[in-house]
């Protein structure tokens, strides 16, 4: 029996007609901006303006499109916030949201490449659910913390304990440590060695409360060795 093929009205679909489960997710979730819509989403939902401004290289129509496929796929679904914001949002379905480990695995293989440029635009959700695909749990073994980000209008209360860090929107007082800053500046902290003392001279990075906590904070989360270029490639198989 053929499977029904969901469908919108916002733009046609070309499907690969194969019967493999990765075949189907790619179905669903496979045209251009799709899962970076999702990734911005999983960490609450979103004004369609705060998902434009999130990602600043997609156009209003692909991104109303793109919503609207989504949510055909039960993917997302949209919503109406309570007086007195009574603003439409999108968000994650509950299985939406089952998706995180796909993007972690997806970005610890994809850090390993050679062509890979750190510099380009990265958002809040970027930071944060790359914080929780790259903690390395030896390295945060014995740590208990509360670490605040102020990122921009967007903030977030990180909770890391037993070697894990869960992250959820909310209020930052009472943390033992909060770094105010542009998420990319708070990522070259981390995976750039940029020195926090440079970035808070440079006006870049303001830090709050442990000082000793957040020289740690920054080494809890290697990067894996880059995968050989190209070139190597080619060397290697001739």
């Amino acid at each position: 029996m053929k499977s029904e093929k969901i469908t919108s009205d916002a733009a046609p679909r070309r499907w690969y007609e194969d019967a493999c489960a990765a075949a189907h997710a790619l179905d669903l979730v496979g045209e251009r901006w799709a899962l970076l819509v999702m990734r911005e989403l999983i960490f609450g939902p979103r004004r369609f303006s705060e998902l434009r401004t999130s990602l600043p290289g997609i156009s209003a129509n692909v991104l109303t499109q793109r919503l609207a496929g989504l949510e055909a796929a039960g993917v997302v679904v949209r919503r109406r916030l309570p007086p007195p914001a009574s603003a439409q949002v999108y968000a994650l379905t509950e299985w939406g949201l089952e998706s995180e480990p796909i993007f972690q695995a997806l970005g610890r293989w994809a850090a390993r490449s050679p062509l890979h440029d750190p510099a380009l635009p990265f958002s809040a959700a970027s930071l944060l659910l790359s914080l929780r695909t790259m903690l390395d749990a030896g390295r945060a073994a014995g740590l208990t913390a509360r670490i605040g980000f102020r990122l921009g209008e967007e903030h977030y209360l990180a909770r890391l304990e037993s070697g894990r860090i869960a992250i959820a929107a909310g209020p930052v007082a009472g943390a033992d440590l909060v770094l105010d800053g542009a998420p990319p500046v708070i990522a070259g902290a981390i995976y750039g060695g940029q020195p926090l003392a440079a970035l808070e001279a440079a006006g870049a990075l303001r830090i709050e409360g442990d000082r000793a906590l957040a020289a740690r904070f920054v080494t809890l989360f290697p990067l894996p060795p880059k995968a050989p270029g190209p070139q190597a490639s080619a060397g290697a198989s001739t």
